[in-house]
């Protein structure tokens, strides 16, 4: 399944910080429609797009919705920092 949605890049604090983007509602309840067919230990497993950069990562459940960890190379590659809001396309679940 292939989603694209916007959101807004916030930060998760924990031992070091942390930056995702948290689903919109109506994508997170796409992601619970095939969430019993892809989830593993508790993630979803993804490979996301933002801008021209690709990279596979796994989703958390977080407040209602699913938070998309951000990578340090991807943020770095697309200028992308907290607050902003980024274009998402991603694919939701393993080849």
């Amino acid at each position: 399944m292939e989603i694209e949605f916007a959101g807004e890049v916030v930060e998760w604090r924990g031992p070091a910080p942390y930056f995702f983007v948290r689903l919109p509602l109506d994508a997170a309840d796409l992601v619970e429609d095939v969430k019993a067919e892809v989830v593993y230990w508790g993630v979803v497993p993804v490979v996301a797009q933002i801008g021209d950069t690709e990279f596979e990562t796994a989703m958390f459940p977080r407040e209602e919705t699913w938070f998309l960890p951000v990578k340090v190379a991807v943020r770095r590659a697309e200028e992308v920092e907290l607050g902003d809001v980024v274009e998402v396309r991603m694919q939701v679940g393993r080849d």
